[in-house]
């Protein structure tokens, strides 16, 4: 008994140590989460029906109790249920990133968070109809982080990044956006999110989302991605040499990357959901087993296919598209998205720097079962070696989606490959009328604007049925449970970090600051707030008084502001540190230019020359003695003589 309690105490004492090396692991994170083998793809033949019945005892079983106090320890809560699909036990995955979202009231607004950042700003991308609004992002008192989206005005004065122009619109959209850009990065891995879907099933036109995109590219700011998203292709050419920001061609590596390796940011989309009531083989959707409501799983990449691409809405013919591609049940290959052909206005030969960046995508099956509670979504992403090409695989509720083998992407010989760029995770809600909103515009009606509180036909006809009513009724929300992210300790190629050795990203984005922050931002991100939140110290209610995360967090100080506890950070001390536990990319130093400044490095000398200066002054001092020398008396010496 007594080594039995010995060995619980080691272990816990073990998991502890694994909490303190990984850095960016959220203390209630349960301990049976710590640890988790990848899944061995494999297709389970049963109907629909059955498998989403399989799917909710999973659910049922998963989901976690949230903690409504703070905790110093992490929790033994729940059983984790045994997986729908065999694992490799060959391999061990631990947990290196966590968020729990345990505790209400954060603020996510820039320079609040050490993980994430919520936007204040306008989105220009892919005809956004909404305003990101970092309030529009808070954690309940469910121990969920929630993304709101409502039908409010905001009125816009700024830059527009794709017009290159100041403009005043209004907005008539808020929701939210967080991204955990050039904080928390990682290079190969797993990923694990436990999510439930805002709106309605069958009634479209949100965009909710989470995804992952590489360092180098900054989502809604147009500037930075030009000619870097969606790239992933570390050789030369002929494509690359023109297309590519940072190609491999280049003889020489500037911004401490290494020559003749591309760089770019390509992107991993984990879900991007669409609702809608046109089901599977109707309308739309007639030539896809797979309607409305749905999760589309991609990887985009460039370069992409320039000839004998595939046409929109069709299958692709023999050649036309990327083999090795593996569905899951319920899924079907996206014969309506294939990619984007990338523009820049002010390019001086659109004929040579234009590119195509393919969209590698199958879409999987949804009900109104993920927009009422929570499911699971996992991503498995392994960087391609020196001995292979890698691949990505996601997963829903532990059934394969997709598998996509490196090797098929290489055969294209294209170039291009599976991600080895350090990447940071965004989640999201957006609003467009790309996504959802009717294909064709009704009759008579303009699409022009957008408005639901508009009470002009003109700028509400344009929407899906039924859209308005529920932004104004039910306000949605997108409820993320967790967040967590795993590595194989035993594969050099994993990595947590933004600048890794191999793909460096600090100094490029320092040198090209304009490109990741708005015309009023000194710096793309602020400095991390550690407390000085306000605060009552001399409050009777308790919650007041000790409104700054609790007292193992921090303390409200008589100057009525918090004061943080070491591991806690925030206004109000109510999230745990988070920091890379290795710093590959440390910042410049003189040093760095070669120039080393003169320096005392040797204590004799330095006691040798305040000896030598000691007996200076005691000679100076005797030669004025001898020679006669007396000091001048002061105005007041004088009046006391006399």
């Amino acid at each position: 008994m007594i080594n039995l309690l010995l060995l619980r105490f080691l272990f816990f004492l073990f998991l502890r140590f694994k909490v303190v090396i990984a850095h960016w692991v959220d203390p209630d994170t349960p301990l049976n989460s710590y640890k988790i083998q990848p899944y061995i793809p494999r297709v389970r033949n049963v109907p629909r029906e059955k498998a989403d019945e399989d799917d909710d005892v999973i659910i049922e079983h998963r989901r976690k109790h949230p903690t409504h106090s703070p905790t110093l320890s992490p929790s033994n809560e729940p059983t984790q249920s045994p997986t729908m699909t065999p694992t490799d036990r060959s391999r061990q995955f631990e947990i290196v990133f966590s968020d729990e979202f345990n505790t209400p009231g954060r603020s996510f607004e820039d320079g609040k968070d050490p993980r994430w950042t919520a936007l204040n700003k306008n989105d220009y991308t892919n005809d956004a109809l909404h305003y990101y609004n970092s309030n529009n992002v808070k954690t309940n008192k469910q121990g969920e982080l929630v993304i709101r989206s409502e039908a409010v005005d905001t009125e816009v004065i700024g830059f527009d990044d794709v017009k290159l122009k100041h403009t005043h619109v209004t907005k008539h959209f808020r929701s939210g956006m967080i991204q955990s850009w050039n904080k928390f990065c990682f290079t190969g891995g797993i990923v694990e999110v436990e999510a439930e879907l805002p709106g309605r099933h069958d009634v479209g036109g949100l965009w909710p989302a989470l995804w992952m995109l590489g360092n180098l590219a900054r989502h809604t700011y147009v500037g930075s991605s030009e000619h870097i998203w969606p790239w992933s292709s570390s050789t030369c050419t002929s494509k690359s040499q023109y297309s590519q920001h940072i190609s491999g061609c280049a003889n020489v590596g500037h911004y401490g990357m290494k020559s003749h390796l591309g760089r770019g940011a390509p992107e991993i989309d984990i879900f991007e959901v669409q609702p809608g009531p046109v089901g599977a083989n109707t309308g739309s959707f007639l030539k896809s087993s797979v309607g409305q409501p749905f999760m589309s799983a991609s990887y985009q990449v460039a370069p992409g296919k320039a000839a004998n691409r595939p046409g929109s809405g069709w299958w692709p013919g023999p050649g036309q598209w990327y083999e090795g591609l593996k569905g899951g049940v319920n899924t079907s290959l996206n014969i309506y998205f294939y990619g984007t052909y990338n523009h820049f206005s002010g390019d001086d030969d659109p004929v040579h720097s234009d590119y195509w960046s393919d969209a590698i995508s199958y879409n999987r099956q949804l009900n109104a079962s993920y927009f009422e509670k929570p499911h699971i979504y996992r991503l498995e992403w392994e960087v391609p070696t020196d001995h292979t090409n890698g691949y990505i695989r996601w997963y829903l509720d532990s059934e394969l989606i997709l598998s996509i083998d490196g090797s098929g992407i290489d055969a294209a010989g294209l170039g291009s490959e599976i991600s080895s760029e350090p990447m940071y995770l965004i989640l999201n809600t957006a609003i467009s009328k790309q996504w959802g909103f009717p294909k064709k515009c009704p009759l008579n009606c303009p699409c022009k604007n957008y408005n639901c509180n508009s009470k002009m036909w003109a700028e509400t006809c344009g929407f899906a049925e039924g859209f308005c009513e529920m932004m104004k009724k039910d306000t949605p929300e997108y409820k993320i449970n967790w967040v967590r992210v795993y590595q194989d300790p035993n594969n050099e190629k994993h990595k947590v970090g933004c600048s890794t050795p191999e793909r460096p990203t600090r100094k490029y984005i320092k040198a090209h600051e304009k490109a990741y922050k708005k015309v009023d931002d000194a710096h793309p991100l602020k400095a991390l707030q550690r407390g000085r939140g306000l605060c009552d110290s001399l409050a009777k209610n308790p919650n007041l008084k000790t409104g700054c995360g609790g007292a193992e967090r921090g303390n409200c100080s008589p100057a009525g502001v918090c004061e943080c506890h070491p591991g806690w950070t925030g206004p109000h001390c109510l999230v745990h540190e988070g920091y890379d536990p290795v710093n590959y990319d440390l910042p410049d130093k003189i040093s760095d230019l070669g120039f080393v400044p003169p320096s005392m490095t040797s204590t004799g000398l330095l006691v040798g020359f305040c000896c030598l200066f000691g007996l200076l002054s005691i000679a100076l001092f005797w030669k004025r003695w001898f020679d006669g020398w007396k000091p001048v008396f002061t105005l007041d010496d004088s009046e006391k003589s006399h």
